[in-house]
């Protein structure tokens, strides 16, 4: 399975998630820093076209595990909830197309 970690304990508000994320997963240059852009780039993971350092095989699986998930929680909770239901919405994308989910979330 291909795992992209996260620093929980580093990302206290929006700014410092991306800039984590552009870094785990290998986002372009055009990367806009916002939810919309994040959902976008992992969305195709399963495609050719470079959105992400990832390309996923038909049945695999992206976990993206965030370490010091507590120390996130505590200070941006609503990142939390909302790289969650982000998560929920790209799999349900991916099934939409007849695919299988692509992601999976977990907190450490």
């Amino acid at each position: 399975m291909a795992t992209a970690t996260l620093n929980g304990a580093a990302i206290t508000d929006f700014a410092t998630f991306h800039s984590a994320c552009r870094v785990a997963f290998g986002f372009p240059d055009s990367y806009a820093d916002t939810m919309d852009a994040w959902v976008d780039c992992l969305s195709y993971l399963r495609d050719e076209d470079g959105m992400t350092q990832f390309r996923l095989k038909p049945n695999e699986v992206l976990e993206i595990i965030v370490t010091d998930a507590a120390a996130m929680q505590a200070a941006a909770p609503d990142i939390v909830e909302e790289i969650t239901y982000c998560i929920g919405g790209i799999n349900e994308r991916y099934e939409d197309y007849g695919e299988k989910p692509a992601l999976k979330l977990t907190l450490r």
